[in-house]
């Protein structure tokens, strides 16, 4: 009898592919049996001038990365069990009149189309009661120095069971806690055609279409922060721009960085920045 980490996975490419070629002419999508990570792999591409829009799915990946350069931990993948978390990578070319705040819209679109109790922790986390549920890392190429166009490779990993919490800052959960029969299939199939049309209109309009949804998924709204200046506020979720908005002694303060960590504490202490 097969068991379900070794069981086949049956990917719904074609049926992907047909929702999203028509929106995104010579889009294709490719599902790798194992791979060190899907961002790299599409970044070595586009280094070497392959810059064709594509989904790239792995079924085990030997080194996720995460933001800052941390290692993506996806738990079940890392034992060899196929099928316990889900991780893929959109490669394709934009040209936004403005970068900021495209993780967020990214992460808005994925938790849309998996569960309405997901929610955001900016920059680029979803979380389900505290737990961090899926992460995404956004690299870019440029491939032309006059042109505004560049080759951006979106990340996502997905923990669909949850894995073991040792050693983690944040504990982990998994989207089959909050849908129990889901499998890594499905899910992409969920993801993939709405997040493509994600990508587009943030292309055409920037952040601000975003925003209302995103404030009502936020996970840090009126929580107590500590910035990385050592300055006390409180979250008020984010602007037009996707900057991170606290109140603090000194009035409203803007955070933008994408290299800053936020951490949410236990009792009296502050999330830190």
């Amino acid at each position: 009898m097969t068991s379900p980490s070794t069981a086949p996975i049956r990917w719904p490419a074609e049926a992907i592919w047909e929702a999203v070629a028509p929106v995104l002419p010579g889009f294709t999508v490719e599902v790798l049996p194992e791979v060190d990570s899907t961002n790299s792999e599409l970044m070595r591409r586009a280094r070497a001038g392959r810059l064709e829009p594509v989904l790239l799915v792995a079924e085990q990946q030997t080194a996720g990365r995460g933001r800052m350069g941390r290692q993506w931990h996806s738990g079940a993948q890392a034992a060899g069990q196929r099928g316990q978390a889900l991780t893929f990578s959109l490669g394709l070319n934009l040209a936004p009149a403005d970068w900021s705040g495209l993780s967020l819209a990214v992460g808005l679109s994925v938790a849309q189309s998996l569960h309405p109790d997901i929610r955001l922790k900016w920059p680029n986390d979803l979380w389900w009661h505290d737990r961090k549920l899926a992460g995404i890392l956004i690299e870019t190429a440029n491939w032309g120095e006059l042109s505004a166009s560049r080759y951006v490779v979106i990340g996502v990993g997905i923990n669909l069971a949850t894995p073991d919490a040792t050693g983690l800052s944040t504990p982990p959960v998994g989207l089959r806690e909050l849908l129990p029969e889901v499998d890594a299939a499905q899910a992409l199939f969920s993801i993939a055609a709405p997040l493509v049309q994600t990508v587009q209109r943030f292309e055409a309009h920037g952040f601000a279409p975003f925003q209302q949804a995103f404030n009502a998924r936020d996970a840090l709204a009126q929580l107590p922060l500590t910035l990385s200046d050592g300055v006390h506020g409180v979250a008020q979720g984010v602007d037009a721009a996707g900057a991170l908005l606290v109140a603090t002694a000194q009035g409203m303060q803007r955070v933008t960085s994408s290299e800053v960590s936020v951490r949410v504490q236990q009792g009296p202490a502050y999330v830190h920045l």
